[in-house]
């Protein structure tokens, strides 16, 4: 298990050269110059989705500090950096920005209710918007396309079903129970731990009891989030000299993006990305050149938005080693009357 991630991201990786070898990489290359700086602008939009994602994420975030929509997309950034860029199995991006959260003052229990619960409410918007593309994969390219919506739409149930598994154990208040056992078996280590994990399981179930905030998030924000992410692949098309039309781009994106969170445990979904686009890029008529070349121009989005974000994650965390032992000094001597020491958090959010 402790290769496993490797394994995967070297098996991906051979996979993705191969395809691009196999269909013609000279003219797969050919097209990414020819698109030139153009692709560097379609990958910049990915702010868009990015901003989207941060309102979505804010709605869900409650106690009595709430980061401000910048504090959030910086979040956001860093947690797709992470988990784009680093073999984590889409997860180390959770762990990093929960620990961000916690230095700016965020209570833990809201903080990782609103990881948790975006984490799902994303699971399920992506599934939605799959099944309808799915839908018009066999409308559009009608016997051709049965074969491979078979194949996502088995994908899909598997996400379907993790879902529904992870909803009922969610019931069962899963961070209490693990961590009154991990009590147990340390013979009280963990005693301190089990009011906060009993307070998580609360704040999770109380976003759920919310209606309007769900509602919101998967039927503005969460489509909006789509939409700019189509629009996103939908230029880098333009720029490769191709004719699709947005609701193709939306369709492409859409059956991409479920078949990453399908294959989460692959690192930046090497290999599954690729073979991907030019799967569900052929059936919608694209030649395989294109497809590939879109593929490519997703991985170097990957490098001009991701790439500072790790940059940006490891600046946050150099500062913060540098602020502990001025903190630590600071803590032993007496304030000056009339001082104010601010909290990082002031810096970066606002009180809700």
């Amino acid at each position: 298990m402790k290769y496993l991630a490797r394994v995967a991201a070297l098996a991906g990786l051979a996979i993705a050269v191969w395809l691009v070898w196999h269909v013609d990489a000279q003219k797969v290359l050919g097209l990414m110059r020819a698109a030139g700086a153009g692709l560097a602008l379609a990958g910049m939009v990915h702010v868009l989705p990015m901003l989207a994602n941060a309102r979505n994420w804010q709605m869900l975030m409650r106690g009595p500090l709430r980061p401000n929509l910048f504090a959030v997309l910086r979040l956001v950034w860093i947690r797709e950096s992470v988990n784009g860029m680093l073999p984590v199995a889409r997860v180390g991006g959770e762990v990093v920005t929960f620990r961000m959260m916690r230095k700016w003052g965020m209570e833990p229990a809201p903080a990782m209710a609103s990881l948790v619960v975006d984490l799902q409410l994303t699971l399920i918007s992506e599934m939605l918007f799959a099944i309808a593309a799915i839908g018009y994969l066999i409308a559009h390219a009608g016997a051709t396309a049965l074969h491979l919506a078979a194949r996502l739409g088995g994908g899909i149930a598997i996400l379907a079903v993790l879902l529904l598994a992870f909803s009922f154990v969610q019931r069962a208040s899963p961070f209490a129970r693990l961590t009154k056992l991990f009590n147990r078996i340390t013979s009280g280590k963990f005693r301190s731990l089990v009011g906060e994990s009993v307070r998580i399981d609360q704040s999770i179930s109380d976003l759920w009891h919310q209606p309007g905030v769900i509602i919101r998030y998967l039927l503005v924000w969460q489509s909006l989030q789509c939409i700019a992410t189509a629009l996103e692949l939908w230029l880098a098309f333009y720029f490769l000299s191709a004719k699709a039309s947005f609701l193709q781009a939306l369709v492409l994106q859409s059956l991409i993006q479920a078949l990453s969170s399908v294959a989460f445990f692959v690192p930046g979904a090497l290999g599954v990305q690729e073979g991907g686009f030019l799967l569900i890029g052929t059936v919608l008529g694209f030649p395989p050149q294109l497809c590939l070349a879109l593929a490519g121009a997703r991985r170097f989005r990957d490098i001009i938005v991701f790439l500072p974000g790790l940059i940006a994650w490891q600046v946050e965390e150099w500062r913060d080693k540098r602020r502990a032992p001025a903190n630590a000094m600071a803590g032993g001597a007496a304030a000056e009357p009339g001082e104010h020491r601010s909290h990082p958090s002031q810096r970066v959010g606002r009180k809700s």
